[in-house]
């Protein structure tokens, strides 16, 4: 009787080991971060596969922009995703060093819905003036001198935009504010803007499924968005006078310029001679310094792990769905950043 007793306890002991272990380990085996719809797809297909190789699973939420730089400066998550680099507010509401990790490029392209969707040109004026109100009808004369013959219905146009606060909308707004005086001064860049017309949706995957669902309409999404959906999209002219589509080419084209050690760059508007004007990297972002809110070094070291994972075995992932990988020079940076990111006042990379 006195044997069984002791194995009874005994056993109890490792359950009651193993109960308390446990969720302290689980903790590390999964990590969340939040924000950009803009690469909502590559990131659901990178954080999947390196599921499948670690066992590390990672949760990220598509909320827009805005909403991923929010939750890291309250702590919330892991890593924010954002399409534009956080403004000196931003920087300062954070309270401590935050860095910027490029992890892909992508294009904003214009999709539209229109009878047999013919393939339009578009050039930022004729843009700035359909997103102003200005241009209402999809016959009009400013659009039609630009397209030669394409067939343009006698439609009126039905603008699309986001609701939410969106890296997406502060890259195509940007792309405006650089091109056309009229939209900087009446609307600007921004993550959310006051729009003059149309109707908003949430998400890159509200404005495309709105477009699809309503005739006439035309809306700024990033490339997969529209190309997923079987839909149309334009050809946007560069500082340069040619038409450029988006593709992985041309958004790679754009991005060859000289960039900063921090890679906060804008590549709207740029000078690449064949390069896709409405392109961007996109960014996760995370606080420098990693201990801090009780975070343990542990998951701190799992999430410098992703990152350089990220930068390296995940840009195979980019291209098949009409991303554009990190080039040598951009990968170099952002693994210097990476080396960057300590615990304690220590490297996690060494």
């Amino acid at each position: 009787m006195e044997t069984c007793s002791i194995r009874f306890l005994c056993l109890a002991v490792v359950f009651f080991l193993g109960f308390n272990a446990s969720p302290a380990k689980a903790v590390e085996r999964e990590l969340r971060g939040a924000g950009a719809t803009f690469p909502l797809p590559f990131y659901h297909r990178i954080f999947d596969a390196y599921f499948r190789q670690t066992g590390i699973k990672i949760h990220y939420q598509g909320i827009g922009s805005g909403g991923g730089i929010s939750q890291i400066i309250e702590r919330k998550i892991d890593f924010g995703g954002t399409d534009a680099f956080m403004t000196p507010q931003e920087m300062k509401e954070a309270g401590a060093p935050v860095i910027h990790i490029p992890t892909c490029l992508g294009a904003v392209a214009l999709t539209y819905n229109l009878p047999e969707n013919p393939m339009l040109r578009f050039t930022p004026g004729v843009l700035a003036d359909i997103f102003l109100g200005k241009i209402q009808r999809w016959d009009d004369q400013k659009i039609a001198a630009i397209n030669g013959e394409a067939k343009l219905p006698a439609m009126n146009i039905r603008v699309v935009h986001r609701s939410d606060g969106s890296g997406t909308t502060h890259i195509f707004s940007e792309y405006l504010s650089k091109t056309i005086s009229e939209w900087q001064e009446k609307v600007g860049t921004g993550k959310s803007l006051n729009w003059p017309v149309g109707t908003g949706a949430k998400g890159n995957p509200g404005v495309a499924g709105s477009v699809k669902q309503i005739p006439g309409s035309i809306g700024y999404v990033e490339l997969i968005y529209a190309l997923g959906n079987d839909m149309t999209v334009g050809a946007v002219k560069n500082r340069n006078g040619r038409y450029i589509s988006p593709t992985p080419d041309s958004v790679s084209l754009a991005a060859e310029v000289p960039l900063p050690d921090d890679t906060h760059i804008s590549l709207t508007d740029t000078h690449a001679d064949n390069g896709y004007p409405i392109s961007s990297f996109t960014w996760l972002v995370l606080y420098r310094e990693q201990n801090y809110a009780g975070r343990n070094k542990e998951r701190a070291e799992e999430v410098v792990k992703l990152l350089r994972w990220i930068i390296r075995d995940g840009q195979k992932f980019a291209r098949p769905l009409h991303y554009a990988p990190l080039s040598p020079e951009a990968a170099s940076k952002a693994n210097h950043l990476i080396e960057a990111i300590t615990y304690g006042g220590h490297p996690l990379t060494r």
